[in-house]
């Protein structure tokens, strides 16, 4: 048995709640380069637990994650409650991106959306989300978030599974 979330496309307004949509949409803020490059400016909200005990630092790695199919079968979520997470693809394929709010230190019912290929995604600090999940090979992806001594990571089993579905 399992309950069904519907996938929604991503949207800045629909994902405000849990992270920033980082996309090259809507008139750049500004040309650099001689004219050459145009800039959309400080289009996230980084943050690398700079006041944590013991404070973490900006990292960027590399994920390379196997691609999933939809109908997918939504087990876990997970959080990082000492810093955001960025998901940068390296490739022009949509992927889906799972989130849930948090009700009093659990998840609340999950949210699913898929990104138009041409987007990243930023989560919040300590923002409940499903784990990286590309539709397509290469599953490609740059990851800018906190490193740390501490773990950072928190999951979530749910009693019952949800079946994500277009």
């Amino acid at each position: 048995m399992s309950r069904t979330i519907l996938v929604a496309p991503l949207t800045e307004s629909a994902f405000a709640p849990f992270g920033d949509v980082l996309a090259a949409d809507g008139p750049p803020d500004r040309l650099i380069n001689q004219g050459l490059c145009s800039r959309w400016h400080d289009r996230a909200r980084l943050d690398f637990g700079a006041e944590t005990d013991p404070p973490g630092h900006p990292g960027l790695s590399i994920f390379l994650a196997e691609p999933r199919a939809l109908p997918y079968r939504l087990e876990m979520v997970e959080r990082h409650p000492e810093g955001s997470q960025a998901f940068v693809p390296m490739h022009q394929h949509p992927f889906l991106v799972i989130v849930a709010p948090d009700e009093g230190g659990a998840p609340g019912t999950p949210r699913a959306f898929l990104t138009d290929g041409a987007q990243a995604i930023n989560l919040h600090r300590g923002t409940w989300h499903g784990v990286l999940t590309p539709l397509a090979t290469p599953g490609l992806f740059a990851v800018i978030d906190r490193i740390g001594p501490t773990p950072n990571l928190r999951e979530h089993w749910f009693d019952t599974p949800w079946e994500v579905r277009e």
